[in-house]
């Protein structure tokens, strides 16, 4: 089958797609809010009977949650790989609605120093991603009345409140939802207009706990002095978390299971075209504050960290109150890598701060937060390279296999539950403004995002 029609047919059609994109955004699936729980089903039966107008078999399926959508196409197709493509219909919520330019889900077209963008909550993350593999698999359907390979779609609506159904739909679904590699489209662009696979995603380790001193708060001028202060103590344990001189974490055993990174992969971080001067500044910056050794790109993308989430104790109402308090509190996260155990680094943080506890003051652990591992992904895959080569083809920029400072959990269930590699291609920028107002997609980003996947499906299907 020709590609070079498909691509054609992608051009002609491209402001049909962006009117049924602008369709699909004006459905306010939010889903962390029961009160658009009927819209997050909207949401689903819709992309239903969409992909069942393009010859995709597709369905709803409940869940104790939001429903999923799942399609089949070319069960019979035995040639190429079997595929399984994810993405999520469910939205973040739109608070604070006054810094909204126009209203979230009145989706607009708006010009731009970068060019046109869709403006809409959903348009980067992941509505408009999602789309970009369906508008590529509807152009093979109109020109070739096939696709070059067997596909399952797979659309949950719930990763935005932290996908509780997805597990078990998954393990339920195991046989059904089974494939030779998954495509995932929920990542960005490591830079405007350089195309990146994703080769690496940082794990998390939550942890939170409570100094607990005096049985109750006590009067500052009663026990000022010889009275053990909580939030004192804690910011002791706090800043012994990191070596001052180097950036790197203090914890004994922190970096068991780390990797360093190949030379060829930092070779293409070090020529991809990141802006460390920008990305800094967009945050207020002026240098990077982690490991004094690493250059920010590693530190984002390869480096385990331990992040300070939330502190707090004591009278924080309007005036003062002199107190000594009873308790101060502390929520933390880790960013893992590599072959980072998020189990034995919680058993190694917890004996730190434990080794550090004076006199009179004990320490209370949440015993219900949750952690997951790194996900390295498998790049020496053939199909991999075949799609790096289809998106340096695409972009007329040499592709990146790109880390990944976040975490996508649902490529390590694909792992370890359906037992396959996933592969991350994403077309948004940095500056989309997921979860926050005024989010973005830019419509070169939906363009050549369809194309892309259109030159990916060809390449991987004689891959």
């Amino acid at each position: 089958m020709s590609l070079t029609p498909v691509l054609d047919k992608i051009d002609s059609d491209i402001s049909a797609a962006t009117d049924r994109l602008l369709e699909l955004l004006r459905i306010p699936s939010i889903s962390t809010d029961p009160a658009y729980k009927a819209d997050c089903e909207t949401a689903a039966d819709w992309l239903v009977a969409d992909l069942n107008s393009i010859g995709i078999k597709a369905e709803k399926r409940t869940t104790p949650g939001h429903p999923m959508v799942v399609g089949h196409v070319g069960e019979g197709n035995t040639e190429g790989p079997h595929l399984l493509f994810y993405g999520h219909y469910d939205v973040q919520p739109v608070d604070p609605l006054d810094l909204w330019n126009t209203p979230p889900f009145e989706p607009q077209m708006e010009e731009t120093k970068n060019g046109t963008v869709i403006r809409g909550r959903g348009a980067s993350d992941d509505k408009g991603q999602l789309m970009t593999f369906v508008e590529a698999c509807r152009a093979w359907q109109a020109v070739h009345g096939t696709l070059p390979c067997r596909i399952t779609f797979f659309f949950e609506g719930e990763e935005e409140l932290g996908s509780p159904s997805l597990i078990p739909f998954l393990e339920a679904a195991k046989e059904e939802l089974s494939a030779d590699i998954a495509l995932i489209c929920d990542t960005s662009m490591v830079a405007r207009g350089v195309p990146s696979v994703a080769s690496q995603l940082r794990g998390m380790m939550k942890d939170e706990f409570t100094l607990i001193g005096p049985k109750i708060d006590l009067h500052s001028g009663h026990y000022g002095g010889p009275g053990l202060n909580p939030l004192r103590e804690i910011s002791h344990i706090i800043a012994s978390f990191h070596d001052p001189e180097t950036g790197a974490v203090a914890v004994d055993g922190f970096y068991e299971g780390v990797r360093e990174v190949p030379a060829d992969i930092l070779r293409q971080w070090q020529g991809c075209g990141f802006d460390e001067k920008d990305y800094l500044s967009n945050a207020g910056y002026t240098v990077a504050h982690g490991e004094k050794k690493y250059s920010t790109l590693e530190q984002q993308w390869a480096r385990p960290t331990l992040e300070i989430n939330g502190l707090w104790g004591g009278y924080q109402g309007a005036g003062t109150k002199t107190v000594i308090p009873s308790e101060a509190h502390c929520k933390i996260t880790c960013r893992l890598v590599g072959d980072m155990d998020p189990a034995a680094l919680r058993k190694k943080i917890r004996a730190h701060v434990e080794a550090r506890l004076p006199k009179d003051c004990t320490v209370k652990w949440d015993l219900d937060l949750d952690g997951a591992p790194a996900y390295v992904i498998d790049t020496t895959r053939p199909e991999f390279e075949a799609a790096r080569g289809a998106l340096t083809e695409e972009w007329n920029r040499e592709a990146v296999f790109s880390g990944m400072g976040g975490s996508i959990p649902v490529a390590g269930y694909f792992k370890s539950i359906l037992g396959m590699d996933a592969m991350l291609i994403g077309f948004a920028n940095e500056d989309d403004a997921i979860h926050s107002p005024n989010e973005k997609y830019d419509l070169e980003s939906f363009h050549k995002g369809i194309r892309s996947w259109a030159r990916v499906l060809d390449a991987l299907s004689k891959a």
